[in-house]
């Protein structure tokens, strides 16, 4: 099949030092994507949202919606009970429950660096949640300038670095905080970005780096009024350049991540859309370097360990640990019970203790770096799917899912 990809340069879409960010070039509609594979051989692995949205009851109204969040910040927290660990038989985590539509899929979760106990919590139909008590209770928080009378936000990512804190999602979204979530401003950014932004994170006084689904790595200095970009062009025209090299599956990119995961050095993997391939990307690089799966089965999820080594997740139930730290092909497999259910996150507690969390209520502890998997049964009354697994520090720790369920992580 040909395929035929113009080069979209990254670098011009902001410059300038004006508040509002200069868009010089905007890329031709044929440059954003590769040949899809048809329809018909769509990919099984759904977005979260995606995923639950079979069951989920019809979204709120605007009407309804400003009433749920209609508790403003000075206002006390008010106490949504937490079940007890023993409710749901779970000897480490207990349920938390939340004051949200059981359709919300949890997307993301952050605290304040210098008060753990003041938090925020993300999710689709536009959820932000607040607590001040570390987790157990929590409440809506409105933010005015998040609430547009025509879009239905998914924040997809927060990140806080001290008392700054940003937050994305889609629609194309930026929000910024200075006083550890206070009050929270909104950034605008250019409607001709590459792709959806997945990802935030906070580095440094007044900087951060945003991610699209399409690649694009930006790097702000000045609180997101200018950006640069770290990366020269798309993924789409990279696999362009690189369909010939042998790289399985090239040819049906869609043009979008699955997933997309940052070390705490900077370097970042990706699964493609259609999980055929992976690519990674390190600080300095003018490009995303695409790696051939070795696996049989496509990829899930990738991500990094705490010891600077790769683990990968198939479609499945399936675990693999590389050989050695750093980017790698070399990968082995390692024994789960998954029951045949997806596994969709791995978290790391410590060097030795991780989690991984799935399909079904799945949870598996291991305490040994990863060598063997523990399956905490009592997890399976959890009628959810768990998709991310996060550690705050080696005491605070979530679990979160469809259908509005967020874990506690008890120690």
């Amino acid at each position: 099949m040909a395929i035929v990809a113009l080069k979209p340069s990254l670098t011009s879409f902001f410059t300038g030092s004006s508040a509002t960010p200069c868009l010089l070039q905007p890329p031709s509609s044929s440059s954003r994507l590769l040949t899809k594979a048809s329809s018909s051989s769509t990919s099984s692995s759904s977005s979260p949202e995606q995923s639950a949205s079979a069951s989920a009851p019809a979204p709120v109204s605007r009407r309804q919606f400003a009433t749920l969040t209609s508790l403003s910040l000075a206002a006390p927290l008010v106490a949504h009970p937490a079940a007890k660990a023993d409710d749901d038989g779970l000897a480490e985590w207990e349920r938390v429950y939340l004051p949200i539509d059981p359709g919300v899929v949890l997307l993301d979760i952050a605290f304040v660096p210098d008060d753990l106990s003041h938090g925020f919590l993300l999710g689709t139909r536009q959820t932000i949640l607040e607590t001040k008590d570390g987790g157990t209770t929590w409440v809506p928080r409105s933010i005015p300038s998040a609430e547009d009378e025509d879009f239905n936000y998914r924040f997809n990512s927060i990140s806080f670095k001290g008392k700054e804190g940003w937050i994305v999602g889609k629609p194309a979204i930026l929000l910024y905080t200075s006083d550890a979530g206070e009050t929270w401003e909104r950034i605008p950014l250019s409607n001709q970005l590459p792709g959806d932004i997945v990802y935030i994170k906070g580095t440094g006084e007044k900087s951060a780096e945003m991610v699209t689904d399409q690649g694009a790595i930006y790097i702000t200095s000045n609180r997101g009024y200018n950006w640069r970009a770290a990366v020269q062009e798309t993924v789409s025209a990279t696999l362009n350049r690189t369909v010939s090299s042998g790289i399985s599956g090239a040819s049906y990119y869609t043009g979008t991540f699955n997933t997309v995961n940052r070390s705490p050095e900077g370097s970042y993997v990706a699964v493609s859309s259609r999980g055929n391939f992976y690519l990674t990307w390190e600080p300095g690089q003018p490009f995303w370097q695409p790696h051939n799966r070795a696996v049989a089965r496509r990829i899930q999820n990738m991500g990094w360990r705490a010891d600077g080594g790769l683990w990968l997740l198939v479609r499945g139930g399936g675990l693999y640990l590389s050989k050695g730290t750093g980017i790698t092909e070399d990968f082995e497999e390692v024994s789960v019970q998954s029951r045949g259910f997806g596994i969709l996150d791995v978290g790391y507690r410590s060097p030795e203790e991780a989690w991984a969390a799935g399909g079904s209520g799945i949870l598996l502890r291991t305490t040994n770096g990863g060598k063997t998997w523990i399956r905490d049964k009592a997890a399976d009354n959890i009628a959810a799917n768990l998709y991310s697994v996060k550690f705050i520090n080696d005491n605070k720790g979530f679990v979160l899912g469809n259908d509005g369920v967020l874990l506690r992580y008890l120690g």
